[in-house]
């Protein structure tokens, strides 16, 4: 067999092969010379050139959404550089599409605020710096290739080449006990999720001969005829969802999320709650789709009962938290569960619906750990994460407190902020298809998170009484963590006030088959 690539192909690759070239530009950096700045520096351009290169890949998809003065220009730049027709499918294990691409610039995206707060958040460590941005970026590196699989061989490479660098990442400070306590619990914990889905794909594979995702929806559909391999179809399945819910921490495979987030510094557990979890429910959507998975009424009923878990274990125990960081772990179980809703409707609605959620989740946690990031140091005990740190936060940086209460807004979708955009797709495609157990439990959900996101939100604007008040420096905006910050913040506010044009990318970025 031929696998000789094409110069489409190559192009087709470019976000991948960037990050793999900026991975080792790093190495050789440092083999050179340790410095922070020229490190962070390095990998921000490799990350911003991928994502340029993964926006340039659904250009002909979003110049149809633009206005004609704007479609002429980027038609004339297509055409003088050439343009990779999507799909292209590189060898059998990889897909290049307008989905793909979609969901490579969110991961890309996540992977560069993560490393422009990490700069902030490292800039007065006195260790080895220059590390942890070749173990981000090689997590990213992994999250593109889970995002672009069609085949179980590239999703468990790319999945343990997205988990392995966190380990370090998440126990980066090594003399912090805390950091390193949540490292080897997600080691010990990412582990057994990775054996339940390898164990799941090899009985998948003795029934149906086959890895390939599409093959395996079609070879499936003939083996449930027969009872045994049905049988054996189904544990296999089984497997291969508990491992996946293991990744994306929904209940009740989740003890080990608000430990590990607690530990983990908080640039890091920003990226673990957004990156990492953005490629996995991508990949997994993509399965779905392509075995045509959904047309299995026990499997979505398991679906079901995991997203009711997620939504009601997440807010309810979200209610106990004093400690910020602990309190969006239990908050992104809920809010992952709250995308299995729109997952379990399926259709393309359901579609663009969790892509929708998606993408203001992401920018709304990354917002909210970059407040986190901000005003904490790696230099304490810990990092700034008990609701009592953030007492008064107003009257000391009040821009900061700005932030962190639209973040907070926005989790708890409130209209004119990102959440509510991603909480209305939602429920438009749960009513769509009468989900109505689902529903309620939505409904019951975002009741409860509005109580603890205002109860952790009246926290900021509570004046003790030696609390002085006084302005943040006024050059706080002008650091790379302040700028991602203000982006983001700008962000949450565009997605709730005027959605249109990211519908619009959402929409051009839909799953074929759908």
């Amino acid at each position: 067999m031929n696998f000789a690539l094409n110069a489409n192909q190559w192009l087709a690759l470019a976000p991948i092969l960037i990050v793999s070239a900026t991975i080792m530009w790093v190495m050789v950096a440092i083999a050179f010379r340790r410095h922070h700045w020229w490190n962070a520096t390095v990998v921000a351009v490799g990350l911003n050139l991928a994502l340029i290169s993964a926006t340039y890949l659904v250009l002909p998809q979003l110049a149809d959404q633009l206005p004609g003065f704007l479609q002429a220009p980027i038609l004339k730049m297509l055409d003088f550089f050439g343009h990779p027709p999507l799909p292209q499918l590189v060898t059998p294990l990889l897909v290049i599409d307008s989905y793909a691409a979609f969901y490579m610039g969110l991961v890309l995206a996540a992977g560069l605020a993560t490393a422009t707060l990490t700069y902030a958040y490292m800039e007065g460590y006195k260790g080895n710096q220059e590390e942890v941005y070749i173990l981000l970026a090689l997590s990213a590196l992994g999250g593109l290739v889970v995002v672009c699989s069609r085949h179980f061989a590239a999703f468990f490479i790319g999945l343990e080449l997205l988990s392995l660098p966190l380990y370090g990442m998440i126990g980066y400070l090594v003399k912090e006990r805390r950091s390193l306590e949540a490292s080897i619990k997600y080691l010990v914990l990412s582990a057994v999720g990775s054996a339940f889905i390898l164990f799941g794909m090899a009985l998948i594979f003795a029934e149906v001969g086959t890895l390939d995702f599409a093959q395996i929806g079609h070879r499936a559909a003939s083996a449930a005829a027969m009872s045994p391999a049905r049988l054996v179809l189904t544990v296999g399945a089984g497997l291969l969802l508990v491992g996946v819910a293991f990744k994306l921490s929904l209940a009740p495979f989740h003890l080990w999320t608000p430990d590990v987030y607690e530990g983990a510094p908080a640039p890091v557990a920003a990226y673990l709650a957004t990156a990492s979890k953005t490629a996995v429910l991508a990949l997994l959507l993509r399965y779905f789709v392509e075995t045509k998975a959904y047309q299995y009424v026990s499997l979505m009923n398991v679906l079901t009962v995991i997203a009711i878990l997620s939504i009601v274990i997440g807010n309810i125990l979200a209610l106990l938290q004093d400690n910020v960081k602990r309190l969006l772990a239990y908050s992104s179980i809920a809010h992952f569960g709250y995308i299995l809703v729109a997952f379990i409707a399926t259709g393309a609605l359901a579609t663009e619906a969790v892509g929708m959620y998606l993408l203001t989740y992401v920018v709304t946690t990354l917002a909210a750990f970059g407040v986190v990031t901000l005003v904490s140091s790696p230099y304490g005990d810990h990092d700034a994460d008990t609701l009592w740190d953030y007492r008064g936060l107003f009257w000391r940086r009040p821009n900061l407190a700005a932030i962190l209460t639209v973040a907070l807004l926005s989790l708890a979708g409130i209209p004119l902020t990102a959440g509510f955009i991603g909480k209305f797709y939602v429920i438009a495609a749960g009513v769509d298809h009468r989900l109505w157990l689902l529903m309620a439990t939505v409904v019951f959900g975002s009741a409860v998170g509005l109580f603890y996101y205002l109860r952790a939100m009246a926290q900021l604007y509570l004046r003790a009484p030696w609390v002085r008040k006084f302005s943040a420096p006024l050059d706080w905006a002008q650091n790379t963590g302040g700028l991602m910050l203000l982006a983001l913040a700008f962000l949450m506010l565009l997605l709730g006030v005027y959605p249109t044009p990211f519908i619009a990318i959402v929409q051009a970025a839909g799953l074929a088959g759908q």
